[in-house]
């Protein structure tokens, strides 16, 4: 196998600098040169005509005059009157949401034109702890792609009386982390909001940790009555400004603010909204970002963050901002923009060629071309196939439960008032609902059945307590079967809705099968699954085949009815997110933080 493509491939700065110097001087030739197409300085915001990119030992020499190049054996890339542009840096990104590893994850992000990303792996932490955040490391070590991490900062997401998780990341944990991985740049969205606003002492030791060492802190709030002590509590940026009012806010707290586009039709795509405290109340674009957060491997390939960045157009922003808030300001961010994120003399050669749509075309990767007209080329292909990193033993072993399961609550056998989780579409907010079940007057099939529910169950997998919380969901259209997954965030114990017991059973021992994944059922049969081995998270293929796996899961779902897409069930057991959550424990009144019972 060639060498390994990764952020290592290209010496740091402080190595190259002489070299780098004698090419933008015309004492050495460069190894390449980009020519024929048009310069997008995010620096000053303009399109420049007659330039050309000089590229030595992976980096920048300069943005010479066009033709100007003394030497006539360089070899030279014709970009044919295209835009040539600096790769793209998501600021903020779960890589376990897009179901599959760091290694193959790179494949949909520079096709995507991604070359850097920051991610927060709170999910394999809340699975395994330190040791899960440390296999993403070193899987993201090999991957053909900058990855950083923001550590994550709320593992549990809540305490051990809300939910039963496999991680506890203590600030003696953090800091050790901080200290021994290089990689580690930030701490992880603190979501836990409520608590830090409330001088909670386990969240800000937390926070502590990473201010000491220089570190900026991510956020993750909703409310603007939290927005001013969050932001005295050291947290610099935010990636849920879910509306104008919101965003504008945040910025003038000196909050940074990422703007989170997802497909359309989900809670995701909040950029619309957002961008309006700078379209429509004038705030400056100079600390404004875009983002992806959450994308499936189906999504990545039609939604990355390109999309995104176009998307920013729409909604006001010029082509040259909205490039810049892609690239340039995520770079800035986190102090990395000496690096990349723009295409300066010194900086990474991570190069994008753009048609006049602002669609990727070509993507140079630390100036080695690994997407060309829109499909990898074959070194980058090479390792794709056989460069991966390999998970050890113990990430396949996380599920854990028992053969024989409990998933449905008995009916009570006298009047009694249900306590209901109730979907609000299209947000992934739940509200509180009740019905009175008296049994006297009506059979429970039919309670069921007037009030638009379907069975819910949480299930321990850790084999720490085996415990099954209950629940009834309203709003789900499920018509029938059951569906269910490994990936019940924040925990990731296995949450399964169904109508009846016996396809819910099937979904958990198919689930147990896969050592984890999502699983749809119907009339005792499977009728589409993603298997998850890794952490009950991840999937060890190639992007492509996780995303047709995706795909065909998705067109299940839907023709099962879930007006819920599966990424948002996933977030039902998220005790952080109002108002009613179901966790292994039972149900939790959210802004109380109380557990109730099912049946009172």
């Amino acid at each position: 196998m060639s060498e390994l493509l990764t952020r290592f491939s290209v010496a740091p700065l402080y190595q190259s600098t002489r070299v780098l110097a004698d090419v933008a001087s015309g004492r050495l030739a460069p190894d390449l040169i980009i020519k024929g197409g048009r310069i997008l300085s995010v620096y000053t915001e303009r399109l420049l005509e007659g330039r050309e990119v000089w590229i030595k030992s992976g980096r920048i020499a300069a943005v010479a005059p066009a033709g100007s190049c003394r030497y006539s054996d360089v070899r030279t890339y014709d970009a044919q009157g295209g835009i040539v542009a600096p790769g793209l840096v998501d600021p903020h990104i779960h890589i376990e949401s897009s179901m599959m590893t760091a290694c193959a994850y790179a494949e949909g992000a520079l096709l995507n034109g991604t070359t850097t990303i920051f991610c927060d792996s709170h999910e394999i932490g809340n699975v395994s702890d330190v040791a899960g955040i440390e296999w993403m490391l070193e899987d993201a070590r090999r991957a053909p792609l900058n990855i950083y991490l923001t550590l994550p900062s709320t593992i549990p997401a809540t305490n051990a009386d809300m939910e039963t998780c496999g991680g506890d990341l203590t600030a003696d944990k953090a800091g050790m982390l901080f200290d021994k991985w290089p990689e580690i740049v930030a701490l992880g969205e603190k979501m836990d909001f409520v608590p830090v606003c409330m001088g909670d002492p386990r969240s800000h030791s937390i926070i502590g940790e990473a201010l000491k060492r220089g570190k900026p802190v991510c956020g993750h709030i909703y409310g603007r009555e939290f927005v001013s002590a969050y932001a005295a509590s050291g947290v610099t940026d935010t990636h849920e400004a879910i509306d104008r009012d919101i965003a504008n806010d945040f910025l003038e707290a000196g909050i940074w603010v990422f703007l989170r586009g997802g497909p359309p039709t989900t809670p995701w795509h909040s950029l619309p909204e957002a961008i309006k405290a700078v379209t429509e109340l004038g705030a400056s674009h100079k600390r404004v970002c875009v983002c992806t957060d959450d994308r499936d491997a189906d999504d990545l390939f039609e939604f990355g963050l390109d999309w995104v960045t176009r998307q920013a157009m729409v909604a006001g922003l010029s082509p040259a901002q909205a490039w810049s808030a892609g690239s340039l300001h995520p770079a800035t961010r986190y102090a990395f923009d000496g690096d990349f994120g723009a295409l300066g003399s010194g900086r990474r050669a991570d190069v994008v060629l753009l048609n006049d749509d602002y669609e990727v075309q070509n993507t140079w990767y630390g100036g080695e071309l690994v997407v060309e007209g829109g499909k990898v080329t074959p070194k980058l292909d090479e390792q794709l196939s056989t460069g991966r990193y390999v998970y050890p033993q113990e990430a396949y072993e996380t599920v854990n439960i028992a053969d024989e399961l409990d998933l449905v609550a008995t009916p009570p056998c006298s009047k009694s008032t249900v306590n209901i989780l109730r979907t609000e579409l299209p947000g992934i907010v739940t509200v509180h609902a009740k019905a009175e079940y008296d049994p006297d007057s009506s059979d429970w099939e039919t309670f069921m059945a007037s009030n638009d529910l379907c069975y819910l169950s949480v299930v321990e997998r850790y084999g720490k307590s085996g415990e099954i919380g209950y629940g009834l969901l309203q709003n789900f259209g499920l018509k029938g079967g059951a569906v269910g997954s490994s990936v019940g965030h924040d925990a990731h114990n296995l949450v399964i809705a169904g109508t009846n017991e016996a396809d819910m059973q099937l979904v958990a021992k198919t689930i147990k099968e896969l050592r984890g994944g999502v699983v749809v059922v119907k009339d005792g049969e499977i009728v589409a699954s993603v298997a998850l081995p890794i952490a009950g998270l991840l999937s060890d293929k190639r992007a492509i085949d996780v995303a047709a796996d995706t795909s065909e899961l998705k067109k299940a779902w839907n023709e099962m009815g879930c007006t819920l897409p599966y990424m948002g069930f996933n977030l039902l057991p998220l005790s952080v997110i109002p108002e009613i959550r179901l966790t292994d424990k039972g149900l939790v009144l959210v802004p109380q933080m109380e557990i109730v019972p099912l049946f009172e």
